[in-house]
């Protein structure tokens, strides 16, 4: 019934947009992990595993990436990736031996890790290059305040597929039966065993013709005819109302604006999507 954020909808590219949104604000972090990294890179020594020599990149880049991971620096650590490079050859080594590296199947899913890697690296690198703004999320956060507006009502409701269904309940509920156990039958799995009660809400996190009924009832008072949506056939009550309370813009600013950077990336995959050549 409450509307949702919207989220996007591209679940193979889910950790890569993850990992985008975030970009931003571990930029400092990151880089400090690279000169770090670089320097330890600078003390190792070459590695070499039955005549095979580890590059020194491939411990730079599994270094750096247990640094981002907020893991501090130490013999420990340094050990450990060393360790983990050595028992990683060794076993790509046995995996050769059986001709792994051969299978199709095997090699495609090596394709798409490392489709995985350059896109969260780009989407990282846009993100960072088109950074959200005070100025954007204060606009986006006055845009949402507005539509929420001043009131917020303790809501009740029994959702039905047919209107006959509807007006029977509203015939009951007028000769005093109970409105907890009249919505025993509604199809709402979310309220039905609740007494159809949906919390406190403001209109605008309900489908229209839900909230512009709720907003014409009397306090205890419920819906005289069904109102219509997408879902079905509502019989509204309204418990109470009470001032809405909107969190301050410093207390959603981070949400906000991790919710611009999400649209403004789908966007640009959606922009990228429209202009390829695609054949099939």
């Amino acid at each position: 019934m409450k509307s949702t954020l919207s989220r996007i909808s591209l679940v193979l590219l889910a950790g890569a947009l993850s990992g985008a949104a975030l970009a931003q604000n571990a930029k400092p972090a990151a880089a400090a992990a690279d000169k770090t990294a670089a320097a330890a890179s600078g003390e190792s020594k070459p590695i070499t595993v039955n005549g095979v020599t580890i590059p020194k990149i491939r411990g730079d880049a599994l270094f750096t990436e247990q640094l981002s991971q907020g893991i501090p620096d130490s013999p420990e650590l340094r050990n450990a990736v060393k360790e983990e490079l050595i028992r990683r050859e060794i076993l790509v080594g046995e995996a050769r031996k059986k001709n792994l590296d051969k299978n199709p199947i095997l090699k495609a899913q090596a394709d798409l890790a490392q489709q995985a890697v350059l896109i969260r690296a780009y989407m990282q690198d846009f993100v960072r290059s088109h950074p959200v703004s005070d100025a954007d999320a204060q606009k986006e956060y006055d845009a949402i305040k507005s539509q929420l507006g001043s009131k917020e009502y303790k809501t009740r409701h029994i959702l039905v597929d047919k209107e006959d269904d509807a007006k029977a309940i509203i015939a009951k509920l007028q000769k005093g039966e109970k409105f907890d156990e009249l919505a025993k039958q509604s199809k709402d799995p979310g309220s039905k065993d609740k007494g159809g009660d949906l919390g406190w809400s403001a209109p605008s996190a309900y489908v229209k013709p839900f909230g512009d009924a709720l907003t014409k009832l009397e306090k205890g008072a419920f819906t005289p005819m069904p109102v219509k949506s997408d879902f079905g056939y509502h019989v509204i009550k309204l418990e109470d109302v009470r001032d809405l309370k909107v969190p301050t813009f410093e207390e959603t600013k981070g949400q906000i604006a991790q919710r611009l950077q999400q649209k403004m990336v789908e966007e640009h995959i959606m922009s990228l999507r429209k202009a390829a050549k695609v054949t099939e």
